[in-house]
Formats: structure tokens, sequence, C-alpha cells
């Protein structure tokens, strides 16, 4: 091969041996460059344990004898020029191993764009030819993404959002206006696609991924994915992407036994397999493996201009053990259960993606009390921005879905999370998981008739929407869909036909639009400062009271949520501030779908102490309500 047709230099080499090339995707897999005959494409892969690679596909009628692959010194690497050959050729490598003559077909790692599903063939394609139009959003970054912005994530799945008129998907092109006009309408600040890196089976809902470097072709191009994300960043809504590093199934074509070893997972079955999942454990401990997730994790957020990345699946990660019994696991070098080699890569992927991205956010999905797991890796955490608060989704769903006539005795569920609340930088989840295998929807959840549920709804969404923390809700909990969520078709969109569903609708809409307008809801979620209770121990009528607080001292609201069917009249509840205390939302008033019971308005405030307050206000609590009331001014006149 030419010198000037090599991409891959000592250089390289020398980073992607001590595993710090953390722009390998610019090296390896295929690339078309250009010759003086014409498009050629060069092809590199790492596969150390190789007697033989070559290179087939509809090009050279699959014949690994046409297009044999180069060993790149004694490096483990290998590469290749195919000339005349341009984008969208489908390939895969041929790999024979030294071990045993194991002969294998294997799709690259690297690739870009992929064949849907069930053809399995890699597709030689280049991420140039768009033009984005994001410059401002990406220069305002730092200011939406911060622990004192307001943050509020609409998680969807691309596939079963919206479907054609026959039922069919939508490409990206066609998602993308639809979706940045309508999560926007919400007032949502975020979209968290769930994974859509290439992956071969509908039902994993793209957690079991082939393609780390390559968005699932189901819904069109790469470039059309870069309009997807470009266009809801006109709108002003950031993109936040599902991310899978925690494990890989074992499909053939995939990453597993890759050149007739285990490279990419590990060779011992009590660290190799989750067994719950069908899939393989990745090796963090291997260079090449750990920098070819930390290299994808940068190619996301700097080709197509991701503002943030949600791992999944990270307390898998954390522990040798996870799901496993005695005997089936292999305690660290110092005979605990903490994998050590995982830990140091979370730690290696925080760093790296906030010292070259420190506009952009990380989020970990982790379910255990592991310690720090969103504190800096220079105090001892894991370096995380924001970890998912998975007990008090737990215990707040635990508590609601009991009838009002038991949750006296269950009042703990609602008010031990603030004893952990600043603990971490903490996000409130009401995700995906919640309403998938037999857990039934959201409104489903609910106890009571009809009007009941849906005020019982709108009061949870009020409870999450004033408790500190950013928040999350999976797609169809904004509209009260009826049935669990079902990948293979579309939202029920003609709820939104009904009043009930309606008022839901514009509720969230509502808690969205006080969110961000309201620093004291926001600016001091993982500050102690910006959080009190008024009484936290009304267990007997199931009430629950509380302040927020933002930077500036003028910046403070009263919440009080009636979680009870009983309305509450005359109920005196403390503030702390003389004045006009104003009721700036309330969950039962009949553009929700509530009974319009409240307090006209607002109260004033009297110098008659309650609470521990030295002021109050006598207000009426409607059933089953969340009430939030915002200082106005200190006359008498509102």
């Amino acid at each position: 091969m030419k010198k000037e047709h090599q991409l891959i230099s000592d250089y390289d080499l020398h980073l992607l041996s001590q595993g710090t090339h953390y722009r390998s995707w610019e090296k390896l897999g295929a690339h078309i460059i250009a010759t003086e005959e014409g498009p050629a494409t060069h092809f590199a892969l790492w596969a150390p344990n190789a007697e033989r690679v070559s290179v087939i596909g509809d090009f050279n009628g699959w014949d690994p004898a046409l297009h044999p692959m180069e060993r790149i010194d004694q490096s483990g690497y290998w590469q290749t020029l195919v000339p005349k050959l341009d984008r969208g050729a489908l390939y895969k490598y041929e790999i024979t191993s030294r071990h045993n003559n194991f002969r294998t077909e294997k799709t690259d790692p690297f690739a870009f764009f992929s064949e849907i599903r069930p053809a399995t063939a890699s597709i030689v394609w280049d991420l140039g030819g768009y033009e984005w139009g994001d410059r401002e959003w990406l220069s305002s970054r730092q200011t939406r993404h911060n622990h004192e912005a307001a943050i509020a994530v609409y998680e969807m799945h691309l596939g079963s959002w919206m479907r054609g008129e026959e039922g069919g998907w939508l490409n990206y092109r066609e998602i993308a206006d639809r979706l940045a006009e309508y999560v926007g309408h919400l007032g949502f600040t975020h979209v968290e696609l769930l994974p859509i890196n290439e992956h071969p089976f509908d039902g994993s809902w793209g957690y079991q991924t082939i393609g780390y470097f390559a968005p699932t072709s189901r819904f069109g191009t790469p470039q059309d994915f870069m309009y997807l994300v470009d266009t809801l960043h006109s709108h002003g809504i950031g993109v936040i992407l599902d991310w899978v590093p925690a494990h890989f199934p074992r499909d053939a074509h995939g990453l597993g036994f890759f050149d007739g070893t285990h490279l990419y997972e590990h060779a011992d079955p009590r660290q190799r397999e989750h067994k719950d999942w069908g899939t393989l454990i990745f090796n963090y401990g291997r260079l090449e493996v750990a920098e070819f997730l930390l290299a994808n994790a940068l190619f996301w957020l700097e080709v197509y201009h991701i503002d943030g990345l949600r791992v999944d699946a990270v307390a898998s990660m954390l522990y040798l053990d996870y799901s496993r019994k005695e005997g089936e696991w292999i305690p660290n070098k110092y005979g605990g259960r903490e994998n050590l080699e995982a830990i140091d890569f979370l730690k290696k992927f925080n760093e790296l993606v906030y010292r070259e991205h420190p506009d952009v956010m990380t989020m970990a999905e982790e379910s255990t009390s592991y310690p720090m797991v969103s504190r800096p890796t220079h105090l001892g955490g894991l370096g995380f921005g924001f970890k998912w608060n998975m007990g008090w989704m737990h215990d707040t769903l635990e508590y609601i879905s009991q009838d009002p006539i038991h949750r006296s005795y269950h009042h703990h569920r609602l008010t031990f999370s603030l004893l952990y609340a600043y603990h971490e930088n903490f996000l409130l989840p009401f995700s995906h998981d919640e309403v998938v295998h037999g857990k039934g929807s959201m409104i489903g959840k609910m106890p009571g008739d009809d009007w009941r549920k849906f005020a019982n709804l709108r009061l949870l969404y009020g409870y999450m929407y004033t408790h500190p923390g950013k928040k999350l809700l999976f797609m169809g909990n904004e509209i009260g869909q009826w049935s669990e969520w079902n990948h293979d078709s579309g939202l029920d969109w003609a709820l939104l036909d009904y009043p009930l569903h309606q008022g839901l609708h514009r509720w969230v809409r509502d808690l969205n639009t006080l969110l961000r307008g309201e620093p004291a809801l926001h600016e001091l979620d993982n500050d102690p400062a910006g959080f009190a209770w008024i009484d936290c121990n009304d267990s007997q009528q199931s009430i629950l009271s509380f302040i927020r607080r933002g930077k500036n001292p003028d910046d403070v609201v009263v919440c009080i949520g009636n979680f009870t069917p009983v309305p509450r009249h005359d109920y005196r509840l403390g503030v702390p501030e003389m004045g006009y205390w104003e009721e700036v939302l309330n969950s039962d008033a009949p553009i929700y779908g509530g009974s319009g019971q409240g307090n006209f308005g607002g109260r004033e405030a009297t110098p008659l102490s309650v609470h521990g307050e030295n002021h109050s206000l006598n207000v009426t609590l409607p059933p089953l309500a969340i009430l939030v009331f915002r200082l106005k001014s200190n006359s008498l006149n509102p």
C-alpha cells in the first residue's frame, strides 16, 4: 500500500497501544479517500489473534481471496485499500483465527452505517456533507447544563413515539420537525433517546448494541440523524443519548469472540456473561477495549453534536457479583465485590468527557447506594454530572399506588428522600422501565375511578416538579396513556381528544413552564439551602408542605399537597413572610380536569405563627391536589 494511502501512522499505533487514541474512529473502520484513480476505501481493524483477515462485500462477490488485509507490523491491527470503492458498498470482515483455524464473518466495530435488520452487513459511508446550523445552541450549552439550570427531560423511543399513516416507522427527518414542535410546546428542555445505535433485535429497544458508531438505519442515514439533532437544537431543545457500555449481545456478527478469542469480553464465564440479559460484559481492563468505548463517547458528542450521555445499567458495571449467586463471580484483588476495572473506566469516561466538552452532561442510571456517583473524581467520586434517583422513584410510586385511606401509614415514603436528597446531584425519573413488563401505565398505577386516577397523577407530577432534582418523563406519561408502552406501535394520540387527557397534557406543559421560569424550583436543586419543610409530619391528613428557594432571597415558593380525596377548608399553612401569596399553580383547576376548588388566586398572610413560621395563610386544599404559592407583594391588594 502506498504510504500516502496509509491512514494509520506510527504515532496512531503508539496511542492505540496505550489505550489513549480517543478519536480512533478517524483511523479504524472504513474511510473513503481520494486517489488518482478515483474514490477508494481504506479499511483498518483490530484483530490481534487473527491469522488472516479479508474484506468481503458485494463489490467482490464476498470472496475473501480478492481483498486480503495486511498486518501492520506486530501491532494487532490490519489494513488494506480497496480501489474504486465508494459510499454505499456492503462489507464485512472474514477473520481466520490463529487458534484452531476458527473462521468467522464480522461486521465492522467502527462502521458508520449498517444494513437494516435482519441483514447485518456494514455499509461504507462518510459523515461529511451535512451543514450544521446549531452554532448558537452550542454556544449556550454551558448555561443550560449546569446544576443550577432548569432541566426537564422527555425520554422517548424513536420507533414508537409516532408512526406513519400505514403504521410504519417515520424517518429521522419526518420525526424531527414534529418532535421539536411537540416537545417545545410542552416546555421540556431536552429529549433523551433510547439507544439509537444499530441493534439487531427491535425488542431490545436498542439496549443490545452491535453498531456502536452507527445510528440505526431503521430511520434513515447518518446525515438524516444529524438533521434530527440539528432541528431539535434549532428549537432550543438538547439531545441526550442512552449509551450502553455495560454489555453487548452475542450475535455472531458482533463483537463476541471477535477474532477467535474473547477479545472484547472476558474469557472467564464468571466475568463474561450477564445471564439475566443473555449478553456479554466488556473487559474494561484491556486498554484497547476501554479505548473503544471512550472514543465512542466522544464520537457522539463531536460528530453528532449530542448534549449528554445517560449511561445505562451502571450498577451492573460496579459490582462483580451483580445478579450472581455465590461461586458465580470472582472477587477483586482485595477480595471485594467491586469491579475495580469498571470503576476506573467510568472515572476515565467522565474525566475525558468533561475535559473535552465541559458544557455537556453525563448521567448515571445507578440503583444502589454506591457513594459519590455524581461527585468529582478528584474527591473520590465517579465523576458523573447527575444520577437517577431510583430510590425516590420506587418510594413515591409505592406511596401513590396506595388507596388514599391507607396512605397515612406510608407517609414516610414521601419524606424519606429528603434525608439523602443532597448526597448526589439527582434526576427524578419516571422512565420507560416503569411502564413495561406488566408494571402497567402511569395512569394505570393510580387508585380510584377515572377522575381520581387523573387527580392522583397530576398530584404525583406536581410533587415531582416541586421536589429537589432534575426531571424526566417517558413519552406517553404526559397524555395519560392507558396501555403499557409497546415498542411495536405508536402512542395513542387519539386520547388527546378527551378532556381528562387534555387536562393532564396541559398540566405537564404548565409544570414545565413554571419550572423554567421560577428559579426557586431549579437553582438550588443540589443545595440544602433550596429546601425546607413546613410540615412533613401531618400523616393523619396525608398533607405535605415545604418551601423551595432560589439564590436570590426574593425567589421563594411554598408548596402543599393534599394526598387524600377530602377537601381541607380553613387549613392554616405557615409561610416565611408577610404579604400576598399568589396561587400560581393548582392541579385541581378545571382547565386540568379538576373540581375547581382553590383560593381565588391567592391569600394574604397574617401574623399568626404556625408550623414554626411567624406568618400563615388560611387556605383551602382541594382533593388530591398540589398548590404552589409565590409571594407577589407586601400589599393587601393583589
